[in-house]
């Protein structure tokens, strides 16, 4: 089914942020907090620092109505730095590959600071921002 969350980045405090969050809304996590160590880096890119790989690299927590906020932190190692236009995001997932294409296509228009729609482990992902300032992340997990 498909649906639309809110993803944030942070400075390396993303999980005393999700703890705050999760006490003030009575909620739990959605599956177990991902940390970067855990998943090995694409080819060709650098080696985490001992430091960088129990940060988190996924967080997700159901806050209300079924509205789900998602985290990460931002790592310095790979030039990474939080400011206006990079730490929320609006994360789409379409109920089908060809839908997220087309939508992601249609935003992209003119968008800066983008990485195109590529294959993760997880499924297809792609994030920009688009030529309003607005930054969407796409994600389809399915076949």
């Amino acid at each position: 089914m498909a649906r639309v969350s809110t993803y944030l980045n942070f400075d390396g405090d993303t999980e005393e942020a999700f703890e705050f969050y999760r006490s003030v809304f009575g909620t739990d996590y959605v599956a177990p907090i991902s940390r970067m160590g855990e998943m090995e880096p694409p080819p060709g890119s650098p080696v985490l620092p001992d430091d960088e790989r129990d940060k988190v690299m996924h967080v997700a927590l159901e806050i209300l109505a079924g509205h789900v906020i998602m985290g990460t932190d931002m790592l310095e190692s790979q030039g990474q730095v939080r400011r206006i236009g990079n730490s929320t995001t609006i994360n789409l997932e379409p109920d089908t590959l060809e839908e997220t294409q087309r939508l992601f296509d249609a935003l992209s228009i003119d968008s800066t600071e983008g990485t195109a729609l590529m294959q993760m482990p997880w499924g297809w992902w792609g994030c920009f921002l688009d030529r309003y300032g607005t930054r969407w992340m796409f994600n389809f997990s399915g076949d």
